[in-house]
């Protein structure tokens, strides 16, 4: 059975941080599905469609290669369980996990049909700096049925936040501030 790991991000704009999970997962998993999606707990600066696009230059940019990386637009949907159903169409035998920042973990339980989306997938729980996982928001997602783990990995302190707010601008890759650059996204629109 392939082990596939479903990596939706709101890309807002994609960091080396998510970059840095990305090689992870695709030294993990048998395959990595990566797309950019509308979260309906956050509001989004940037269109969908140059969030997609800088995901896929932040993919194209991994070196060595990852050749079982690949961006999934259609697999796009605000209700992660759309997008699950997405997936089992077009992998029917695959085992899904499903990997979200520990920033996501206590907001997980309020997400559209989270038990049924928990039967579908296991739960890979990414660290991020500034979001400790506390055992009892573990202990409630295990109650609505998740099978979770968390990722021995550390992803560096680089948030998309920061960058919209001009901050932490290495948190970019040079084709990513080329492209906010040219398609003057965001506040600051001056490339490094």
């Amino acid at each position: 059975m392939v082990n596939i790991a479903l990596f939706g991000t709101s890309a807002d704009p994609p960091t080396t941080g998510h970059q840095q999970i990305i090689i992870w997962l695709s030294q993990n998993f048998d395959y990595v599905a990566v797309w950019a999606s509308d979260n309906p707990f956050k509001s989004h600066q940037t269109p969908l469609e140059h969030r997609e696009t800088m995901l896929r230059l932040l993919i194209e940019e991994i070196s060595p290669p990852a050749t079982n990386v690949a961006l999934h637009p259609e697999l796009s949907s605000p209700k992660t369980l759309i997008t699950v159903e997405r997936a089992r169409q077009k992998w029917p035998s695959a085992e899904f996990t499903l990997t979200i920042g520990s920033d996501l973990v206590t907001q997980l339980p309020r997400w559209y049909c989270v038990q049924k989306l928990l039967q579908e997938v296991k739960l890979l729980v990414i660290p991020r700096p500034g979001y400790a996982v506390k055992e009892e928001d573990i202990e409630l997602l295990r109650s609505l049925g998740a099978r979770v783990a968390s990722a021995p990995l550390f992803a560096p302190a680089v948030s998309s936040t920061q960058v919209r707010k001009c901050a932490q601008k290495e948190a970019l890759t040079p084709p990513i501030q080329a492209y906010i650059h040219r398609e003057q996204l965001y506040a600051c629109r001056e490339a490094n």
